[in-house]
Formats: structure tokens, sequence, C-alpha cells
């Protein structure tokens, strides 16, 4: 009976003594994380800290180099605009030069055609003849619709607008013209002929009248 009370008291003993290493145990493991979690929150404190200071430090920067850098942008704009205005002058003064060449370059060129056709070689045939008349024609009408879209860019719009009124009368003119010539040789084997021929030669007196009349 003796021995089991000692034995017993010695149970207890050794479950007191674990109990109170656990207890120990568990007090260091909350001591230690509590004295972890106030470093953690300086570290965080101090990171944030770094982290506005640099925010601030760059708003700063910026804030001062944006004058700077609004000069500089409106000062190249400005310079942009002044090349492009230096740019569009240059070209409108050879557009002005270009033009004022076009008249005694037509005038050249329409001598020139004039001269071509006197010397083209003379058919024997009225088929020949009336097909060379067309091709005549054709080289004449060509010229006058070229020098037409230059008076459109050099005219005003009123005067485009008159120019063109004049246009559709002369055409008008012309045909009626080649109709009553060709009359003349009704139902002659040269009436055709004489129609194309003096459509021809109407529409070259008019190529040489609006270069001279029109064109600057």
């Amino acid at each position: 009976m003796k021995n089991n009370r000692k034995f017993l008291m010695v149970m207890l003993t050794i479950v007191f003594v674990i109990l109170a290493a656990c207890g120990n145990s568990s007090e260091e493991s909350n001591a230690k994380s509590n004295n972890t979690s106030p470093d953690s929150s300086s570290a965080q404190n101090a990171n944030g800290s770094a982290s506005t200071k640099s925010s601030n430090d760059t708003d700063k920067n910026n804030t001062e180099n944006a004058p700077e850098d609004t000069d500089d942008t409106q000062i190249n704009n400005q310079e942009d605009n002044s090349n492009n205005d230096g740019e569009s002058l240059k070209s409108s003064r050879s557009d002005s030069e270009m033009t004022e060449g076009k008249k005694e370059g037509y005038l050249k060129k329409l001598n020139e055609m004039e001269e071509s056709d006197k010397n083209a070689e003379a058919k024997t045939t009225t088929s020949d003849m009336e097909e060379q008349e067309a091709e005549r024609y054709k080289n004449w009408d060509k010229a006058l619709n070229e020098i037409y879209g230059v008076l459109k860019e050099q005219l005003r719009k009123e005067q485009i607008d008159q120019l063109r009124e004049e246009q559709r009368n002369w055409v008008k003119h012309r045909d009626e013209a080649a109709k009553e010539a060709s009359l003349k040789y009704e139902g002659g084997s040269t009436e055709s002929l004489e129609y194309v021929a003096t459509q021809a030669s109407l529409t070259k007196e008019r190529c040489y009248e609006l270069v001279a009349n029109y064109m600057k």
C-alpha cells in the first residue's frame, strides 16, 4: 500500500513537471511572436515611409520639370509651324513661277502642233484625208481639254463659271458651223470630210483663244 502511494506521488510529480514545461513553451512562443510583430510593423512603416518619400520626391521632380518641358514643347511647335509656313510659301512661289511659264509653254506647244499639221503628208483619197482630219481634230480636242483643266486651277470660281458657260456655247457654235460647212457638199463624198475638218480648225482656234485670253 505504501509503495502504491509512493508510485502515485511520483507519477503526479512527473505530470506536473510535464504540464509546467508545456506552459513555459507556450509562453515563450507567444513572447517570441509578440517580439516579432513590432519589428515587422516597424519594417512595414519604414517601407511605407520610404515609398511615400519616394513618391513625394518623384512628384516634386515632375513638378519642377513640368514648366521646362512645356516651354520646350511650345517652342518646338512654334518652330515646326514656322518651318511649315516657310515650306508653304516656297511651294506657293514655285507654283506661281510654274504658272507664269505655262502660257508661253502652251503657246509653243500649239505652234508645234500647227507646224506638224502643215508638214503632214498630203493624202490623196477622200477616205484617207477624212481619217487624217479626224486624227487632227482628236489631237486639238485633247489639247483643248488639257488647257481647260489648267484654267480651272488658275481662275477664280466666278471666272470658271463664266468660262464654262462660254465653252458650252462654243461647242454648240462649232458643231453648227461644221454642219453648215459640210452642207456645201451635201450628198457628196467630201461632206463628212468637210464636217470633221471644220471641227478640227475651229478647235485649234479655240485653243489659241483660251491660252491668249485666260491663261496666266
